[in-house]
C-alpha cells in the first residue's frame, strides 16, 4: 500500500474492506491463523492416543513425549490470538495519527513475526523427530494423521510467519514521508503572511512624514539689503 507513513496514508483516512482483504499481508495473516488453528486442533483431538490396552490412560502421540504435543498446542494457541491481535492492529492502523505509535506497532510486527518463524521452526524439528522415534502400535496409527498433520502445518506456518516478518520490514524500511507532514504546515507561497505579498518593503509604499514643514529661502516682505 502507498501511503505516507510505514505504508498507510494520512491518519483519518477510509478504510476500504475489499482493498484490505486483498492485501498480501492480511492474506498472510489469515493463512497462518488457519494453520496454527489446524496445528493446535489435531494435537488436541487426536494427538493424545491409548497406545497400550493395559493402561487405559492416554498419551501423547508422538513418542508419547507430553513437552512435545505441549508445545506444539501452545505456539498454536498463542498465534491463533497472533493473527487476530495484529489483524486488527493493521485494520485500524491508517486510524493512528502519532508516527511514533505507528513505528511501535510495525517494529511489534516485525519482531513477534520474526521470532514466532523460529519457534514454528522449533515446533517442526521437535514435533518430526518425535514422530520418527514413535514405535507403531495400533493407537497410534490412530492418531497418525493428526501427528502428521501437525508436522505438516507446522512446516507450513514457517512459510507463511516468514512472509509476514518480510512484510513488516517493508513496511519499516517505507519509514515517514515528512513532507507530507511539511506540506500541511507550511504555506506553499513563501511570501504569504507578509502585507502587500511581499517580503521586502517596497519604496513605492513609503509616504512622506505628516508634519514636514516647507522651507522658503526667501520670506515675503524681506529684502535683502545691498552693500
Amino acid at each position: 500500500m502507498e501511503g505516507a507513513s510505514f505504508g498507510a496514508g494520512r491518519a483519518g483516512g477510509a478504510v476500504d474492506p475489499l482493498d484490505f482483504l486483498k492485501q498480501p499481508q492480511t492474506i498472510l495473516r489469515i493463512i497462518s491463523w488457519v494453520f496454527a488453528i489446524v496445528v493446535f486442533g489435531s494435537i488436541i483431538n487426536e494427538g493424545y492416543v491409548n497406545r497400550d490396552s493395559t493402561r487405559p490412560d492416554l498419551q501423547c502421540v508422538y513418542n508419547s513425549n507430553e513437552e512435545a504435543c505441549n508445545y506444539g498446542i501452545a505456539i498454536g494457541i498463542i498465534a491463533f490470538f497472533a493473527c487476530i491481535f495484529f489483524f486488527v492492529v493493521d485494520l485500524y492502523f491508517q486510524q493512528i495519527s502519532s508516527v511514533k505509535d505507528r513505528k511501535r506497532a510495525v517494529l511489534l510486527d516485525l519482531g513477534f513475526s520474526g521470532f514466532w518463524s523460529f519457534l514454528w521452526f522449533v515446533a517442526f524439528c521437535f514435533l518430526a523427530n518425535q514422530w520418527q522415534r514413535t514405535p507403531a502400535s495400533k493407537g497410534v496409527s490412530q492418531g497418525a494423521d493428526a501427528a502428521r498433520a501437525g508436522i505438516a502445518f507446522s512446516f507450513f506456518s514457517i512459510l507463511s510467519w516468514v512472509g509476514l516478518t518480510v512484510k513488516a520490514l517493508q513496511r519499516y524500511r517505507l519509514g515517514t514521508d515528512m513532507s507530507l507532514f511539511a506540506a500541511d504546515q507550511f504555506p506553499a507561497d513563501p511570501n504569504a503572511g507578509y502585507p502587500g505579498g511581499s517580503g521586502v518593503e517596497s519604496t513605492e509604499t513609503y509616504q512622506s512624514p505628516p508634519f514636514t514643514e516647507t522651507l522658503d529661502t526667501s520670506p515675503k516682505g524681506y529684502q535683502v539689503p545691498a552693500y
